[in-house]
């Protein structure tokens, strides 16, 4: 099923949920709607299902407006932070449930219910009761019971956020892979970044109910197109700093106290002149050198593969990643290297991309 959103707007009054989003969902693709609490991904999510009526704009399934449907005619499965299982149903009870209601003849009921549930590794499980399941299975008993009326799309709003981290990675596989498997468009709701880079074929970043971007994680993680979504998108953030870019002797310096760095003329010829502008660049993208710009560090923090050094320059704060066998205490002077191939730059008052909006 492809899904277009046009103009969709939801208000409450003088309150904004979501404000004139215009996206489109291709046949079998995963998007995720990412952001921070509040930015109105679930209210979102909950317009296309049919729970919230739009107050502007349309929800079109393969070119036919939604709007006035009924959220049980709609073809949606939908899987939920709580589990929402009923406590006095068995596993084979709560996945049959949403064709018990449409009347499903009994023995073609436990085939589909008995194939889902083996399909999510909870087959020998269909006798017992959520209280006798682990939160995974608990969740897995969800997924099947949205996937056992065979919907057209799925909609998950943050469904692994009640799991520990190990059974989140675990689950985040199986979710990708059957959505792949079963070709189902899909559109996940989350606010953690890490989620949606690796689960999703693209991204649409929110942020007070307007859409910041719409891209595949690479897009978004080397061409941000906003300072929101540059330090939103990738764990640890990207640094950022004000800086003039000039040009001297056909290079391009960009300066700041105690910063002084020759960045590609194909990104600094975008920067120069502007006055202050704001500089951006992962830590991944900063090296200990035995030359570069002086530095002390100001606080380690051991990440386990890297230590996370926070590193002051003329005022200013860079995070590095370092070996953790380098032993690096607070206090030790330490050189920087920058890769000023991956450098970003924003204007300070748009907060657009002067690298990658015209």
């Amino acid at each position: 099923m492809k899904v277009e959103l046009e103009n969709l707007t939801k208000r409450w009054g003088n309150v904004v949920g979501a404000d004139h989003l215009n996206l489109d969902i291709d046949d079998g693709e995963f998007v995720a709607f990412l952001g921070p609490s509040g930015c109105g991904k679930t209210t979102t999510l909950l317009m296309v299902a049919g729970i919230y009526k739009p107050t502007e704009g349309f929800v079109r399934f393969d070119g036919r407006v939604v709007n006035h449907v009924a959220p049980k005619d709609r073809n949606v499965g939908m899987v939920f932070q709580s589990y929402a299982l009923y406590p006095h149903m068995t596993v084979f009870q709560n996945i049959s449930y949403p064709l018990k209601l449409k009347k499903v003849p009994r023995d073609e009921m436990q085939k589909r219910a008995q194939r889902v549930a083996d399909m999510m590794g909870i087959g020998h499980l269909m006798d017992r009761k959520p209280a006798q399941l682990s939160g995974g299975q608990q969740q897995r008993v969800a997924l099947g019971r949205a996937l056992v009326k065979e919907p057209a799309l799925l909609l998950f709003d943050e469904p692994l956020s009640n799991l520990d981290a190990r059974l989140r990675l675990s689950m985040r596989s199986e979710i990708k892979r059957l959505q792949i498997d079963l070709g189902i468009t899909s559109i996940y709701v989350t606010h953690d970044q890490v989620e949606a880079m690796t689960m999703a074929d693209r991204i649409a970043v929110m942020k007070d109910g307007k859409l910041q971007a719409y891209a595949t994680p690479e897009e978004l993680y080397d061409q941000p197109r906003t300072l929101f979504v540059a330090g939103f998108i990738g764990n640890p953030p990207m640094n950022f700093l004000e800086v003039e870019v000039t040009r001297e002797n056909g290079d391009y310096h960009a300066r700041r106290e105690g910063f002084d760095v020759i960045v590609p003329p194909d990104r600094g010829a975008k920067a120069a002149g502007r006055g202050t502008v704001i500089l951006g660049i992962r830590p991944e993208d900063v090296a200990l050198a035995d030359e570069g710009i002086p530095g002390e560090i100001y606080v380690v923090e051991p990440l386990g593969r890297d230590d996370l050094l926070d590193v002051r320059i003329g005022g200013a704060s860079i995070h590095v990643l370092a070996d953790p066998t380098l032993g690096l205490k607070i206090g030790d002077a330490v050189r920087l290297n920058f890769n000023t191939h991956k450098v970003q730059f924003f204007d300070p008052q748009t907060e657009m991309s002067l690298l990658w909006t015209d």
